[in-house]
């Protein structure tokens, strides 16, 4: 009887990424029905496509979309890793935003002025909510990934309009 539901076990192994490999499309009846108001999504670590962030945040960071589109309506979720000495300066959004620290630490201090001195470091597990149109900045002293969530679409302004890398690349060209 064990050998019997070992092979099974082993059998129903080797099945399941056979099954997730069959990539054949759906019927082309099922590609004219609504799409659902939400859809399930599961994802590993290796299985997120990182990338350059948007030009409104500073080179050297990447950035991996979750789930949803930043850029348009409705729920978002992204995760960006910060290099060592990353900085955000003070900025605000016009929706609610949520941090959580996958890994690192990562400091955030509130108002319209970089005041690392009276920052708050959040370890891996912190969390953060910044309600909208709050103005905060952020900081990494040895890097951090963190995960942002939030109801898109994701705009970024600057209290000072001459700290948007954005703009700095238009004014050098």
């Amino acid at each position: 009887m064990k050998l019997t539901m070992l092979s099974l076990a082993v059998g129903l192994c080797l099945a399941i990424p056979a099954a997730a490999e069959d990539q054949t499309p759906p019927p082309a009846a099922a590609a004219t029905a609504p799409a659902p108001a939400s859809t399930q999504v599961l994802v590993t670590p290796m299985e997120l496509k990182w990338g350059d962030p948007p030009p409104v945040l500073q080179k050297g960071a990447l950035l991996a979309v979750v789930s949803g589109d930043p850029g348009s309506a409705g729920p978002y979720t992204i995760r960006l890793k910060l290099p060592a000495g990353y900085k955000i300066a003070p900025h605000w959004h016009p929706t609610d935003e949520n941090v959580t620290v996958i890994s690192g630490t990562f400091s955030l201090g509130m108002g319209e002025t970089f005041d690392q001195k009276s920052m708050k470091t959040l370890p891996m597990g912190g969390y953060a909510l910044l309600p909208a149109e709050m103005h905060h900045y952020a900081w990494t002293k040895g890097g951090a990934t963190v995960q942002v969530n939030g109801m898109g679409p994701f705009v970024l302004n600057y209290v000072n309009p001459a700290d948007d890398p954005s703009r700095m690349g238009a004014a050098a060209k």
